[in-house]
């Protein structure tokens, strides 16, 4: 893709785009001093930021006067990329009707329903995948569009994409899981969903930390409750720790609660010879300490 320096013309329809002035992007147009698909030193287009900013009128103008709806930035993102981000179905529509590519990845494999997921706009997500758009597609780090909703907390597109196919156990690069991310964020309807739907419980990021160990580890005691109706793995995991290890490290009283009573071992050691109890004392987490004690006590 080759950059010219912009002129002032280029400048002046960039901004008409930009803020969605129509008349003087026609003006400018008509003129016949400046190409339709002039672009920046980042490779952006008046059609892109028409479309970024939600200027319909404007990407309707710039589409009839030759606009490229295939044209990218050099991050490779296009005007429908920008348009799904925004939310902007009208704009979505109209650039898929004029031939924008539906699945077209930027440089780190993301697309259009990739924002829409990110970005939670439900109608954008819906619109995409009826025009073709793969639920399975994934990033450079294998992140699918169902782990970017996990990760967002974004109920209805992920029962939605679910819905559609969606694998519910993909994994990202580092062995991350839809159900592993979304126990980490402490989203805990998403937790339920995904483990409705057949999401494995002990799934583990590559470093052997479960989707228990996680939420136990950032005290998210709603997430915890609906991982222990599946009966996760509540010893030493491949990582050298407990759930219980990290309820412990973080201070969680009511997830250790939970913990125990759910069957955690009081006296298991981590791969360094500590009990819970100890992990608790050694960051001065009084109260949890005094209960594992206690509880190691009674076993």
């Amino acid at each position: 893709m080759s950059l010219k320096k912009e002129s002032l013309s280029d400048v002046q329809l960039h901004l008409a785009a930009l803020n969605g002035n129509l008349p003087l992007l026609r003006r400018i147009l008509d003129s016949g001093k400046v190409h339709v698909d002039s672009r920046d030193k980042e490779g952006t287009t008046p059609l892109i930021l028409a479309a970024a900013n939600g200027h319909y009128e404007c990407v309707k103008e710039l589409i009839e006067q030759g606009a490229d709806p295939t044209t990218k930035r050099i991050t490779g993102t296009t005007p429908l990329f920008f348009a799904a981000q925004g939310g902007f179905l009208d704009i979505v529509q109209f650039l898929l009707d004029n031939g924008a590519p539906v699945d077209s990845s930027s440089v780190d494999g993301g697309s259009p329903l990739f924002v829409a997921c990110q970005c939670g706009h439900m109608d954008v997500v819906k619109e995409l995948v009826k025009r073709g758009a793969k639920v399975n597609k994934h990033m450079k780090d294998k992140a699918t569009p169902l782990f970017i909703a996990a990760q967002n907390g974004h109920y209805k597109i992920l029962v939605y994409l679910l819905a559609q196919g969606a694998e519910p156990d993909s994994r990202r690069t580092d062995g991350a899981t839809p159900l592993w991310i979304a126990s980490q964020m402490g989203h805990d309807h998403i937790v339920g969903q995904l483990l409705k739907a057949g999401a494995s419980v002990d799934a583990a990021r590559h470093d052997g930390a479960t989707p228990l160990f996680k939420a136990s580890h950032k005290g998210h005691s709603a997430v915890v409750g609906d991982l222990l109706k599946y009966m996760p793995s509540l010893d030493i995991l491949p990582n050298g720790e407990s759930a219980l290890h990290a309820a412990a490290f973080s201070g969680s009283l009511p997830v250790c609660k939970q913990l125990i009573a759910a069957g955690a071992n009081p006296n298991l050691k981590n791969q360094e010879g500590f009990t819970p109890a100890e992990i608790a004392q050694r960051h001065r987490h009084n109260m949890v300490n005094d209960y594992l004690r206690n509880c190691a006590n009674r076993t």
